[in-house]
This record gives structure tokens, C-alpha cells and sequence, in this order.
């Protein structure tokens, strides 16, 4: 099949996150099984956009903001013609879609070329009230509901997104995001380097690096060896989070590093003692399964969207959030040598045996059979 992907951007920060790293991987998946692919989306970088990521070719323009919004307006005018080549000669169209300039244009090409589609909107796409979201959304979701099928993560955001599709929507169809399992996997790095707790996403509210930086004080206190790292772009928290960590004394303690490659996050992800995500309200985050997948305990909150079946498997440590609790899991996987084994072992195997790409690239095959 010749199996064409649609994503708003790819950048070599990172910053698009999730989407982005879904559509790669389910694209290097499909490519591996035999099909033809092609990721179509906005470029973003210090320098030219590469051929291909990975295996998986890649068809771009460079991001221009058009519109207001770090993504919402973002566009090409070239990119129309590309996405009407691209998804005229596709078998399978997927669009990852958010609600952008990109998503809906791509919506639109697909409608008008007549091509069965499927859209995964990976929890961006909730009700709203604004004003501008109503306005945007008398275009966009009429062209939403002329999907085959929309994938959706978890039982939360198939009932928001039922609400905005309404009941004359496409089929709600839960697929969850999977990781490649990577050979080696587990292995700390030997010597007598001070542990390393990660913080690896976007410095947005939502995410709370505060809450971070709040629970590495408290670790500091107790274990003044381990040491603290974010790595993200800054969506706004930065100015409050370099406050906090001089307020807490610990300039010495907590780095933060900006933004990293896809390749060197993982990387980082596998040097690091623990991975720590505070974040609330995440549908289905891609640095959890890849920091399983990297033999890297992970502390996360319990909205998570993954929480309750890495809880169930004991495959993470799953908190209320604050920082006290953060603290206490850290500190205890830190100390516990056969916790932190525990957590490694089924982690990895909650990856192999849920969140594989494997697994996932057998189901949404069957969707584009479908199709």
C-alpha cells in the first residue's frame, strides 16, 4: 500500500512532540512491513530539512506563521500543492490532526480528492468555547466528521471527542501509541557518575516543571548526590522555573538544558536515573513508553492517561502530583535497588506487551484494509 501520514510540523527540537514521533514511528513500521510511505508536513530547524527521518521519506516546506499561535497558524502555501500530490497517489491517508492551518488544509485536500481517510488527533482536540475556536471549528469539523475513523488514546478523549463530532461523527477507534523495542535496553552507564533525574517535555504550566524543581528540592535534602535535568522548549514556564531554582538555592543542583534532537532525548533518556513527568491531564505520552522502552524507571501523576495500567503492572510509580509524593517516588527508586529492577523489568514488558509499535502497526493495518 502507499501510505501517506500528514503532520503539522517536524523540527529538529522537537517541539511538536508527541504527534510527531507517533506518525514516525507507525510510518518506519509500515515502511519495514513492506509499504510505501511518505510523512508530508512544515519544516522548522537551523538548517535544511533532512530527505528522511529514519526510514521514512519526508516531504516538506518551511513554516511560516501566518496566523497567531506557536502551531495553530503555521502554513506554506506550497504545502497545498504537496498535500494534493502526496494524498492523490496515496492507497491510505492519516492525518494527525490538530487544530491547525495544516491539519485543516490537509482535511480539506482529502475531502476534495475523495480519499477514505483516517484522523488521530491525539487528545488536542476537545470542546471549546472561544470564540475563535467556534469560528475555526464551523470549517474544521464538518471536514473532521468525513473520516473513516478517528483514533483516539483513551476512554477520555473519545468522549471529548464525541462531544465535538457530535453523534453524526466517523467510528471512535482506540488505538494507543507504541514504541520500537530497542536492543539493550536497561543498561546504566557504569562509573561514579551522581544519578540523574529527568524532566524530558515541553516547559509549559501543563506540564509543571515547577512541580519538578518544587520535588527536587525535597530529594536534594535527603539524598544531596543526585542531580536534576530538564530538557524541553520553553513554552512560557522558563522565567519561572530559573526563579524557583534560585530560590531554592539550587543553581548547582538543577540544569536546564533547552531543547534536544529526537535522537539525543533518547539518549538522554537512557543516561537518566529516573524519568519524571508531573504533568496533568496527559492523554498518552510518547517520552513515558520510549523512557520504558530505554529500561529508565518512570515517576508520573495519576492523570495520566497510561496511569492505571503501568499502576496495575507495577510498571511505574504513579503519584497524585505533588511535589511530596514526587520526592518520596524518586527517592525511593534512588535507593531501592530491587524496586528499581522491578520497575525496569515491567516496564519493558508492558512496552512488549502493550504499548510494542508492533502491536500497534497490527491494528492499524487492519484499519487501513479497511479503508
Amino acid at each position: 500500500m502507499r501510505v501517506v501520514h500528514v503532520v503539522t510540523l517536524v523540527s529538529d527540537d522537537g517541539a511538536y512532540g508527541g504527534p510527531t514521533s507517533v506518525a514516525t514511528g507507525q510510518l518506519e513500521e509500515c515502511a519495514a512491513r513492506g509499504h510505501e510511505v511518505t510523512l508530508v508536513a512544515l519544516w522548522r530547524g537551523g538548517s535544511r530539512a533532512p530527505a528522511r527521518i529514519g526510514s521514512v521519506p519526508l516531504r516538506t516546506r518551511p513554516a511560516r506563521p501566518l496566523l497567531p499561535g506557536r502551531f495553530t497558524g503555521l502554513m506554506h502555501p506550497l504545502l497545498v500543492r504537496d498535500l494534493w500530490q502526496a494524498l492523490g497517489r496515496a492507497d491510505v491517508v492519516h492525518l494527525h490532526a490538530g487544530r491547525d492551518l495544516v491539519s485543516l488544509t490537509a482535511l480539506a485536500v482529502a475531502v476534495l480528492r475523495r480519499k477514505r481517510f483516517l484522523a488521530q488527533t491525539h487528545g488536542m482536540v476537545e470542546p471549546r468555547r472561544g470564540a475563535v475556536v467556534r469560528l475555526f471549528d464551523r470549517l474544521y469539523v464538518p471536514l473532521l466528521r468525513r473520516a473513516r475513523g478517528c483514533l483516539v488514546l483513551t476512554e477520555r478523549e473519545r468522549l471529548a471527542l464525541a462531544e465535538v463530532v457530535g453523534p453524526d461523527g466517523p467510528p471512535l477507534l482506540v488505538l494507543p501509541n507504541g514504541a520500537r523495542p530497542r536492543a539493550g535496553a536497561g543498561a546504566r552507564e557504569p562509573g561514579p557518575r551522581p544519578p540523574e533525574v529527568l524532566f524530558l517535555a515541553r516547559l509549559h504550566p501543563r506540564k509543571r516543571p515547577d512541580a519538578f524543581v518544587e520535588m527536587a528540592a525535597l530529594v536534594h535534602r535527603r539524598l544531596p548526590g543526585a542531580r536534576f535535568s530538564l530538557f524541553g522548549p520553553d513554552e512560557g514556564a522558563l522565567p519561572a522555573v530559573r526563579r524557583l531554582i534560585a530560590a531554592r538555592g539550587l543553581a548547582d543542583v538543577v540544569a536546564y538544558g533547552g531543547a534536544l534532537p529526537y535522537d539525543e532525548a533518547l539518549r538522554a533518556q537512557s543516561r537518566a536515573a529516573v524519568y519524571v513527568l508531573p504533568s496533568v491531564d496527559e492523554p498518552f505520552p510518547m517520552s513515558v513508553i520510549e523512557a520504558l522502552n530505554a529500561g529508565t524507571p518512570v515517576v508520573c501523576t495519576d492523570t495520566c492517561g497510561m496511569a492505571p495500567e503501568l499502576a496495575r503492572r507495577g510498571a511505574a510509580v504513579v503519584t497524585d502530583g505533588s511535589p511530596a509524593a514526587l520526592a518520596d517516588a524518586v527517592c525511593r527508586v534512588l535507593s531501592d535497588e530491587d524496586a528499581r529492577r522491578s520497575l525496569v523489568t515491567e516496564g519493558r514488558r508492558a512496552v512488549a506487551e502493550v504499548f510494542s509499535i508492533h502491536a500497534v502497526a497490527d491494528r492499524l493495518e487492519g484499519f487501513y484494509r479497511h479503508l
